[in-house]
């Protein structure tokens, strides 16, 4: 199904890979090449993700496991502390790609976690709340285009802990705060 709705209901849209903005493929073809990097030794499963700043930055990060299952950092969120250590909190959009143990080409995308979902938000809501996030296969054969709001809707962040002029000092490009 090409610009249909995606295998989730309502949520997304599967379109195909020459329809995303150059941008967003490079983005997609990053987040493949970092696969290889996760550190996996209990699952098995790798993720890729890279974030796309609001400057066109592309920001990687990979899941990296813990034996202590609460400490593993997923792709995602690497991605975010990686931008954050670059003074970067302004982005347009994320691209995640996943494959199993078997490292055979899926056939499904896999979305973020809830806990992921939570921290792109969070950053989503310094500024107006749009998030791309791009999921694909790992041949690309099937892309689902969705938004931060449409996979987490009703959100609770930023914009209602704090007043709109203290989140404006949290706000970061890639200067640090004076």
């Amino acid at each position: 199904m090409e610009d249909g709705k995606g295998p989730h209901g309502s949520v997304g849209r599967i379109i195909k890979y020459d329809r995303v903005t150059s941008l967003q493929q490079q983005a997609l073809e990053q987040a493949l090449t970092v696969l290889d990097n996760a550190y996996n030794p209990y699952s098995g499963f790798s993720v890729g993700a890279t974030l796309i700043s609001a400057d066109g930055r592309l920001i990687t990060g990979t899941n990296f496991e813990n034996a202590a299952y609460g400490s593993t950092i997923c792709a995602e969120r690497a991605a975010v502390l990686q931008a954050n250590s670059m003074g970067v909190r302004h982005f347009t959009g994320i691209a995640i790609i996943a494959r199993g143990k078997s490292r055979k080409a899926t056939t499904k995308v896999t979305a973020p976690c809830g806990s992921c979902r939570q921290v792109l938000w969070e950053l989503a809501d310094l500024w107006d709340g749009t998030l791309d996030v791009i999921l694909s296969t790992t041949e690309k054969d099937m892309i689902i285009l969705t938004s931060i709001r449409e996979i987490f809707p009703l959100p609770f962040g930023p914009s209602q802990m704090l007043e709109k002029n203290d989140i404006l000092q949290y706000r970061k490009t890639n200067q640090p705060l004076i």
